[in-house]
């Protein structure tokens, strides 16, 4: 039995994610899409956010991180009462503030290990690590070709193989 960290944990807990194999066009689309920074659609890689579950979980880091905090603030004496004020709202807009974060970097690290799952199925020879780049420069010269879909595979192996 394998130990999981906490981030892997945490996306088992806070993300559903569908059984159904991710299609060939929608790998090669997502890995496009993450290798440029952009936002990836959870339905090529099929899965869904559960927002009640992500807002339980960032709960618990914020109680875990700002509690000493708050219990070092309530020991030490306060000389000016103008301070711990400034101090809440500033700690208040910066937990609401990275609620947004904290949901887009798991969201990252879900789609990178569904895009690295998918690939071990349609690319079980190529290393995502070495080859993502290639397959990506690959996708868009299809795309620039505007090749039908049933000569994709063909046109990627064929120019990985090269």
């Amino acid at each position: 039995m394998s130990k999981k960290s906490l981030k892997d944990r945490m996306i088992d807990y806070i993300f559903t994610v569908s059984k159904q194999p991710v299609r060939y066009k929608d790998l090669l689309a997502a890995n496009a899409f993450y290798n440029e920074g952009m936002y990836v659609d959870p339905a090529k890689l099929n899965f869904r956010m559960n927002i009640t579950k992500a807002y339980f979980a960032y709960a618990v880091i914020c109680v875990c991180i700002l509690l000493p905090f708050i219990a070092l603030i309530h020991l030490m004496p306060s000389i000016n009462n103008h301070i711990p004020i400034l101090g809440v709202i500033f700690a208040t807009s910066c937990v609401f503030i990275s609620f947004n974060y904290f949901t887009a970097w798991l969201r990252d690290k879900i789609t990178l290990r569904l895009i690295k799952e998918a690939w071990l199925v349609h690319f079980p020879y190529f290393p995502y690590d070495k080859y993502n780049k290639k397959i990506e420069e690959l996708y868009h010269e299809i795309r620039k070709k505007e090749l039908p879909r049933k000569d994709w595979e063909q046109y990627v192996l064929d120019g990985l193989l090269k």
